[in-house]
């Protein structure tokens, strides 16, 4: 199992998932969006694991909205590379699969699957 945990480091639900992965000792690698972001790969990996970019996108963040006007996915990505804090976190992956915000029963079923 390769979990990623992409969140904010003042997010809760970030915090959470880490603790919940600390919790039942399974190894996992913490990357601070504000700090790093996610790579365009990384960005388009996760979105068609979670059903489409909208899925990323933190509604709580007021400049957000401007997504919603752009005419096509590739002017959503960018803007979505250039501003990570309008990502909604915490995003966990699991090689190809991937969540967003606090998904226990999931990160359950990851577990036992191996």
């Amino acid at each position: 199992m390769n979990i990623q945990i992409f969140g904010k480091a003042k997010c809760f639900d970030t915090k959470k998932a880490e603790r919940f992965f600390k919790e039942r000792g399974v190894r996992f690698q913490q990357v601070d969006t504000a700090r790093f972001g996610l790579s365009r790969g990384e960005l388009r990996s996760v979105a068609a694991a979670v059903g489409g970019l909208a899925a990323l996108v933190d509604e709580k963040q007021p400049d957000a909205v401007i997504l919603r006007y752009l005419a096509g996915e590739q002017a959503k990505e960018d803007k979505l590379l250039e501003n990570p804090a309008w990502l909604r976190t915490p995003i966990v992956r699991n090689g190809r699969q991937a969540t967003v915000g606090y998904c226990p029963k999931e990160w359950e079923e990851w577990i036992r699957q191996g």
